[in-house]
């Protein structure tokens, strides 16, 4: 629908050539906006009605009963439908450590929330289809929850704040949402999402349309092509810097791929830029340690670039 529409638009009533850059540029950027808010308004209603069930609090009091690893799992699973962004890291973190939450866990679950979202979702099925979507997903998932776990295991609650630990919380009541007010919650949350996301989609989609017809073909097969061996941890020393969430980069990943980047590498990419910001860095160093913040992000780091060169070298 959203293609036919497209083609009509561009190459029918304006009468552009399909094969000239500008046509191509405006069909791919006509395209992907119609089919991609389509998606985000249909698909995060769903999302917010099921992240209602699962409040901050609620999440902190099943975490903290489970035994470590067991923890690392589902925190990542969690992570993907309970509010989160980089301003809120600080309370967040202090609420889990309070709460009696291993700090392995609490790592699971600040790893998993930013990488593996629901607009980053979303985004990635309209455009390469549920079976990239999955992928990832796994992908982030395995790197949140092997995170978490590294870091549970080398015991470093002594490079936390000490005042982390000295905070003592009152316990918050879990409020209980009828039915229609779920529902209201979720109208609410996709007029929230959609409002703070759309002028990073129109412009990742934008410039992803432009490299679309206008970047040379054969560059990026060069630079970081599946037989490129420094392309997955140049993408991810590059992404870090790149702050965005997945709503801006991941029209720019797509166009990447066309041009012949590699899978693998193109999800590091990716994965860098949503998961170890430098803003986020900067709010959590509140709580962290620069010797923990630094192993967090080493960590981290090293298991995007691991499953990039996985990817690289299973899909070609």
């Amino acid at each position: 629908m959203w293609q036919h529409f497209s083609d009509w638009l561009v190459f029918g009533t304006l009468g552009l050539s399909p094969k000239s850059a500008l046509g191509s540029a405006l069909d791919f950027f006509i395209y992907d906006t119609g089919k991609i808010f389509f998606l985000l308004v249909i698909i995060i209603f769903a999302i917010a009605f099921v992240r209602s069930f699962f409040p901050p609090e609620k999440t902190k009091r099943f975490l903290e009963k489970l035994p470590e690893f067991l923890g690392n799992i589902l925190a990542a699973l969690l992570g993907i439908v309970t509010p989160f962004c980089s301003c809120s890291a600080v309370p967040l973190f202090i609420g889990f450590i309070e709460a009696g939450v291993p700090l392995g866990v609490t790592f699971s679950f600040l790893v998993s929330s930013p990488m593996v979202n629901e607009v980053a979702l979303i985004m990635l099925w309209g455009m390469f289809g549920w079976k990239i979507a999955l992928l990832y997903i796994a992908s982030g998932l395995v790197v949140a929850i092997l995170s978490g776990a590294v870091i549970g295991r080398l015991k470093l609650e002594k490079w936390v704040e000490e005042y982390v630990y000295k905070i003592r919380g009152s316990e918050t009541a879990i409020e209980t949402l009828s039915f229609k007010e779920r529902l209201v919650y979720a109208w609410g949350y996709v007029g929230e999402i959609v409002g703070k996301v759309w002028l990073y989609v129109l412009a990742g989609i934008a410039i992803g349309g432009f490299m679309h017809g206008y970047a040379p073909a054969d560059f990026l097969v060069k630079v970081a092509g599946p037989g490129v061996w420094y392309a997955v941890p140049l993408a991810v020393i590059i992404g870090v810097p790149l702050y965005s969430n997945a709503a801006g980069v991941i029209p720019i990943v797509k166009v990447l791929m066309e041009k012949g980047m590699a899978m693998g590498t193109a999800l590091s990419f990716m994965m860098a830029v949503t998961a170890l910001s430098l803003p986020e860095a900067i709010i959590l160093r509140k709580v962290l340690k620069p010797k923990l913040l630094a192993t967090y992000f080493s960590v981290v780091a090293v298991g995007i670039m691991l499953t990039g060169y996985l990817f690289n070298a299973v899909i070609k």
